[in-house]
């Protein structure tokens, strides 16, 4: 089954990869020469997800998926949340938003926070949401060289190691978009049989 993932991220597109298995290609929106952003303008995780992948059913007609992740801080208010990619200026700058993000901690002894994935497939034309959360805790100073974006502050819990601290196989075990991801494949597999 060829299926476009509303991604030019090539971590996301590995990790993704690794979950689905055999028997689907995944494609991208510059298979399609879709190279401008895809716009992300809503107040939620699950808006934007849905917004993403209608904008490329509606260009290409094709079955498409696109996700949205957030990082939900608790002594934050829930923020950096749907500005998760954002959070220190519109340039996707993962360091920046990583040291705003210890910035904003400072001082905070509440430290508990999850990280919250919507994916929004369209099949046919009709629409299918999927969540996957973590719970963990945002750390001090950052540790690990595995992963991207808020991976090297944040332990989820029961594992003493932050996700830049895993081998990517092992993130994806336990991991917020691995968990959504295998709501979508076990739902794509169960009408594909």
């Amino acid at each position: 089954m060829e299926i476009i993932f509303a991604t030019n991220n090539a971590h996301k597109l590995s990790e993704v990869n690794a979950i689905l298995g055999e028997g689907y290609t995944l494609r991208t929106p510059r298979d399609f020469d879709i190279t401008e952003d895809i716009p992300e303008t809503q107040q939620t995780l699950e808006g934007n997800a849905r917004q993403k992948a209608r904008y490329l059913y509606d260009r290409t007609g094709r079955d498409c998926f696109a996700d949205d992740t957030g990082l939900e801080v608790e002594a934050l208010d829930g923020a950096p949340g749907v500005r998760s990619a954002r959070y220190a200026g519109d340039q996707h700058d993962f360091d920046a938003n990583n040291v705003l993000l210890m910035k904003n901690m400072e001082g905070k002894e509440n430290r508990r926070a999850r990280f919250r994935t919507v994916i929004c497939l369209i099949l046919g034309g009709e629409e299918h949401l999927f969540e996957g959360i973590v719970e963990g805790e945002i750390i001090a100073t950052m540790r690990g060289t595995e992963g991207f974006g808020y991976d090297p502050l944040f332990i989820p819990e029961h594992t003493g190691r932050t996700f830049a601290e895993m081998p990517p196989e092992e993130k994806n075990h336990i991991s917020h978009r691995g968990r959504a991801v295998e709501k979508l494949a076990a739902y794509l597999h169960s009408i594909n049989k």
